[in-house]
């Protein structure tokens, strides 16, 4: 009788996991959907961000990101805009949107995702290549006094 209620339970366990759909986990910042935010205007996201991004936003955006913001107004959701913008603050308007973002030396492309707002474009292009060392050189070591040169 125990092992029936057993199976029973088993059994149970196993209907209840096919049921169990896998959900899209949906997007939140602060509390707030994606499209909340992107209802809102700058005076009202001010208070949910970061406090670097707020002393940017109060302080007033300069007359380049203000072209640029128009500039992602317009443009369309597969356009690629180009900028050496570093420093601008990535806003919920941007979201969908596929951004060059200038280094020093090239630009290096940046699709903006719901999880970069806040963030600043600079921080998705890198301005310095990794460091790979190599093996010690001539003189490094005792060892290597002896190595011959070519």
């Amino acid at each position: 009788m125990a092992e029936d209620f057993r199976e029973s339970i088993k059994s149970r366990r196993k209907r209840e996991r096919k049921k169990i759909e896998i959900r899209k986990k949906e997007f939140h910042y602060h509390g707030y959907t994606l499209e909340n935010l992107q209802s809102m205007s700058i005076d009202e996201l001010i208070p949910i961000l970061p406090s670097r991004a707020r002393r940017t936003l109060t302080r007033g955006l300069t007359q380049i990101q203000m072209k640029f913001m128009e500039d992602m107004k317009t443009a369309q959701k597969g356009d690629i805009i180009r900028t050496h913008l570093r420093d601008m603050l990535i806003l919920p308007s941007f979201v969908g949107h596929k951004i060059d973002i200038y280094n020093g030396k090239e630009f290096q492309r940046a699709e903006i995702q719901p999880q970069m707002i806040g963030h600043y474009l600079g921080e998705f292009s890198l301005t310095r290549k990794r460091v790979k060392h190599t093996g010690p050189g001539v003189g490094a070591t005792r060892g290597s006094k002896f190595m011959p040169l070519k």
